[in-house]
């Protein structure tokens, strides 16, 4: 009788085995091109004021969408996201942008008043895709019977995170370069911790993100570079005054030199 229901016990279980899920996101598409979800490229050539006045924010996640991170959170990853542009002597400053001032697809509009008011040329939007997975299944059973006579089932918990930094010029609404960034995060966790696990895994998930996004900038830097060196005619290149860059390697000056010598070679 006892082992009878023993075996009831462990088909109740599995039988109330289920995966759940939860998928949170923002989007630069929903932001920046509200009434379409075709992305418009423009056809402007963007001017581009050396050292450049960065600006960077985190894209809103919509009306009623509820949002993944929290505020300071937001801050923290976008400072160690500047941090890395700092480095850059054509960069003369970074601005983080809060959440507030980013309204749902607020488009460019809304960027151009974020211009004037915080005085940037360009603007980093960093938007996000997290699903967070929970599987109820032999894991529970396991940790279960190695607890014994307490019934607290066990969550397989996955979370995946995907990080996406695109570099806008406000005035020509063009997009320059974008970094990606993504990561995993798998844990376990008891059923009263299922909620603050989920939200641990979901805070890792960023913080990983973040650090693969970071680690990405610099190469889609050198490749917006070369891309600026093989069509200098797409972009132009202006020093404020009292600029100068340093270094025969420097970036700016090898965009300056491609656009002398396309104008020389139109003539």
């Amino acid at each position: 009788m006892k082992n009878t229901l023993v075996i009831l016990g462990l088909l109740t279980l599995l039988s109330a085995c289920q995966t759940n899920s939860n998928y949170r996101n923002s989007s630069v598409v929903d932001y920046l091109y509200p009434e379409s979800k075709n992305q418009q490229v423009s056809q402007e050539i963007p001017i581009l004021t050396l050292p450049l006045k960065i600006g960077i924010a985190f894209t809103p996640s919509g009306f009623n969408a509820r949002d993944a991170l929290h505020e300071v959170k937001k801050i923290e990853l976008m400072n160690s996201i500047s941090d890395h542009f700092k480095t850059y002597e054509f960069v003369e400053s970074i601005t983080v942008i809060p959440s507030d001032y980013l309204r749902p697809q607020g488009s460019f509009d809304n960027l151009n008043q974020i211009k004037r008011m915080f005085n940037i040329d360009v603007i980093a939007l960093v938007s996000y895709d997290q699903t967070s997975y929970t599987d109820e299944g032999l894991a529970s059973i396991a940790y279960w019977t190695i607890v014994g006579a307490y019934i607290i089932p066990a969550e397989e918990n996955s979370t995946h995170t995907m990080l996406d930094a695109v570099l806008y010029d406000i005035d020509s609404r063009k997009l320059l370069f974008r970094a990606p960034g993504g990561s995993s995060v798998s844990s376990k966790s008891t059923l009263v911790g299922l909620e603050e696990q989920t939200r641990e895994d979901a805070i890792e998930g960023f913080e990983q993100a973040s650090a693969s996004l970071i680690g990405n900038l610099k190469t889609e830097l050198e490749q917006f570079k070369e891309r600026v060196k093989q069509a200098p005619g797409e972009y132009q290149i202006v020093k404020s005054q009292g600029y100068s860059s340093s270094g025969s390697s420097s970036w700016a000056l090898l965009i300056l030199a491609g656009v002398m010598a396309f104008r020389y070679i139109r003539r």
